[in-house]
């Protein structure tokens, strides 16, 4: 038995395997190292390409990261190949404890997917006034997994960027010009005429409001009132003002305030819900 073992023809084999095992590391190493240079030149491209683009810089990093770890699992899979192991089984194990994370995280998978999709395509900008999933606010922060926003009223709200990226947004800063409408009610009978008078009137005395249409957009028109509707309580006259995006609280409190003002000083009546109550004497 022993003689079998240890028989010129064992020692053969054993010579021819070890040198095939040590061409095969040769061969290994050198395509570790070609690899390594390879995988290094590729994240300096990748980089300078994000960086060029202008992407976020957390985005960035995120898919700086990806590559690498991606192109060095690429690496690892063809030198165990060289080597002579089996990969097939390898890469089973891997795929399906991949499936079994993705379907763990599905919901933190989604948030991250909406992230990389803010961050690529930019529907809004950190600074930006924004309403979205029932909330509207200044953007403080746009994370990989939710988005950060602070309220008027100096609340902080975290949004998944899964529905963020999926929903309804709508941005406020994204043009440089906003219209403020505003409705104002009078009681039938009142002079629209002298209404109309007064508003433009108004509209005129405030620099902030814009009197005309302007060069660099298409939509921006001369102030604007009239009637829009014939309600129970009385007449609305709706006004249309333009002004910069910047200025846009500033106008509107300055409209509601300065019109009412107006209005009244010139004796106009504004409606209130009225209640007639009938006693019937039995």
């Amino acid at each position: 038995m022993l003689d079998k073992i240890f028989s010129p023809e064992t020692y053969s084999m054993l010579g021819q395997w070890a040198l095939g095992f040590c061409k095969n590391l040769v061969i290994a190493l050198v395509v570790y190292f070609i690899g390594k240079y390879i995988i290094k030149w590729l994240t300096k491209l990748v980089s300078k390409l994000l960086k060029k683009s202008k992407v976020e810089p957390s985005l960035a990093s995120f898919l700086k990261s990806i590559v690498s770890v991606v192109c060095w699992f690429c690496l690892l899979i063809i030198i165990v190949s060289i080597l002579g192991i089996e990969t097939s089984s390898f890469i089973a194990l891997f795929a399906s404890a991949g499936v079994a994370v993705g379907l763990a995280l599905s919901g933190t998978l989604q948030n991250f997917a909406g992230g990389v999709m803010i961050l690529l395509f930019k529907p809004f900008k950190v600074g930006d006034y924004i309403e979205a999933q029932g909330f509207e606010g200044t953007v403080k922060e746009i994370q990989i997994f939710n988005t950060i926003i602070r309220t008027n009223d100096a609340q902080t709200i975290i949004i998944p960027n899964g529905g963020l990226s999926t929903g309804s947004l709508k941005n406020y800063s994204t043009e440089k010009y906003r219209r403020v409408d505003l409705d104002f009610h009078f009681a039938y009978g009142a002079d629209l005429e002298a209404v109309k008078k007064a508003i433009n009137k108004v509209q005129a005395a405030n620099e902030l409001i814009i009197q005309g249409p302007v060069d660099d957009s298409p939509v921006v028109a001369a102030p604007w009132v009239g009637i829009t509707e014939f309600a129970e309580k009385g007449v609305v006259v709706n006004t249309r003002t333009w002004c910069k995006g910047s200025d846009y609280w500033t106008v509107y409190f300055y409209m509601n305030e300065t019109v009412y003002q107006q209005l009244k000083d010139l004796a106009f009546m504004f409606p209130a819900k009225k209640i007639d109550v009938n006693v019937v004497k039995g």
